[in-house]
């Protein structure tokens, strides 16, 4: 008996260690996931879930400790440069992401990777984004606030709007600041507005031309061939023929025995 009881005692204090090391644990992975990110301020609703405000803070880098339960987040009026690959990939349930009024140049590709499936509103306006990046919002179907940047129009985006799945009136926000080439007349233009101008027409002359020296070249190489073949087998038959004729004829011959013969 003592030694079944000292036998329980152990065991006993065993899993209580065990069992306050997984409360614990557990406590620290609800606090990470819920608790507010360091330096912006959160709020909570019943019905709009949480929201984590960080703007105007001058943050040069998205912030990578935001909630993962959050459904909302201010970015607005800060300096971010740029929006890195899976910037917000542990945010499933977000479905609003503010980044206007920052100083946004390029969005990598992937950079809101993992919110196709929620986000319902991004806004990029008021940005210095020239570029239009397709990749960066691959599987994104929100809608989307792309006013007031400097956009250039060219033969790239023209061939990358068939390819975005966002809410097709958020690209109307795409106003051409430059183009290429420059005399379309598309500046100040909502790009989607202008069905009628072409954008690859010189990459499509550019083309037609390459493919026309290349067909040129093909065939200098194959008249090349052709008039080597043709003076190699000349010369492989003035050879011959001068061979034959370097040779005595049977007739020369003939002659000579049936003289040969008369004489005897």
């Amino acid at each position: 008996m003592p030694l079944l009881a000292d036998w329980l005692l152990r065991h006993s204090v065993v899993m209580c260690l065990l069992l306050h090391s997984l409360v614990l644990m557990t406590f620290c992975f609800h606090h990470a996931a819920t608790s507010c990110s360091k330096s912006c301020y959160c709020s909570e609703s019943e019905s709009g879930g949480k929201t984590v405000r960080c703007s105007n803070l001058q943050l040069t880098e998205i912030p990578q400790d935001i909630p993962n339960d959050t459904r909302r987040v201010y970015l607005d009026f800060n300096l971010f440069t740029t929006v890195p690959t899976n910037a917000f990939a542990g945010l499933q349930h977000l479905v609003e992401l503010d980044l206007s009024h920052n100083e946004l140049s390029q969005l990598e590709p992937g950079a809101f990777r993992g919110l196709g499936s929620s986000l319902q509103f991004l806004d990029l306006s008021s940005n210095k984004l020239v570029n239009f990046n397709v990749e960066a919002f691959e599987g994104l179907r929100a809608r989307a606030n792309l006013t007031n940047n400097p956009w250039h129009c060219d033969c790239n985006l023209q061939m990358a709007m068939p390819r975005v799945d966002l809410e097709p009136a958020s690209l109307t926000g795409i106003v051409c600041q430059t183009s290429d080439p420059e005399e379309n007349e598309v500046k100040g233009l909502a790009f989607l507005l202008a069905p009628d101008i072409d954008l690859c027409v010189a990459m499509k002359r550019t083309t037609d031309v390459a493919m026309l020296v290349v067909m040129f070249g093909w065939f200098t190489m194959v008249i090349s061939y052709l008039v080597y073949y043709v003076r190699a087998n000349q010369e492989d038959a003035r050879r011959h023929l001068e061979y034959l004729k370097s040779l005595p004829s049977r007739q020369g011959k003939s002659e000579e025995s049936s003289t040969i013969s008369t004489v005897v």
